[in-house]
């Protein structure tokens, strides 16, 4: 078996699968994105709500950034750019758009956003190091 030239390799196989961690961790921001922009009003009364200033210029220009660095990862062009994008995006939106500690009564809502975008920060910055790597 080890002399058959069809076996994947322990390298190729890691390669697979972080393209494919890519294209679906990306897919989702720009899937998430997409949907901001379809409810964009309540994006920009949600920023507001936050304290955000300019709410009305943040909260697009935030989608879009998510959209443009989700599908960047997703399709792996100009990676250093598109992940430093969602870097971005998720170390300023995650503890302003969802700071659960400030939330009177039930934050469970947010508490879960926050947790969710933690770990979506996780991931952005594994690939923000496979993009430096490449």
């Amino acid at each position: 078996m080890a002399d058959d030239p069809t076996a994947d390799s322990p390298a190729s196989t890691t390669t697979r699968l972080s393209r494919l961690g890519r294209v679906l961790f990306g897919l989702g921001l720009a899937l998430q994105a997409s949907e901001d922009f379809r409810d964009m009003e309540d994006s920009i009364e949600y920023a507001e709500s936050a304290g955000v200033p300019v709410p009305e210029l943040a909260a697009p220009f935030a989608s879009g950034m998510m959209l443009v660095g989700g599908l960047g990862v997703a399709l792996w062009r100009l990676p250093r750019i598109a992940t430093g994008a969602v870097v971005t995006f998720l170390a300023a939106v995650t503890p302003t758009m969802h700071d659960f500690w400030n939330e009177e009564g039930d934050a469970g809502g947010e508490r879960l956003a926050f947790f969710g975008n933690l770990a979506m920060f996780g991931a952005a910055l594994a690939f923000l190091r496979e993009a430096y790597r490449s």
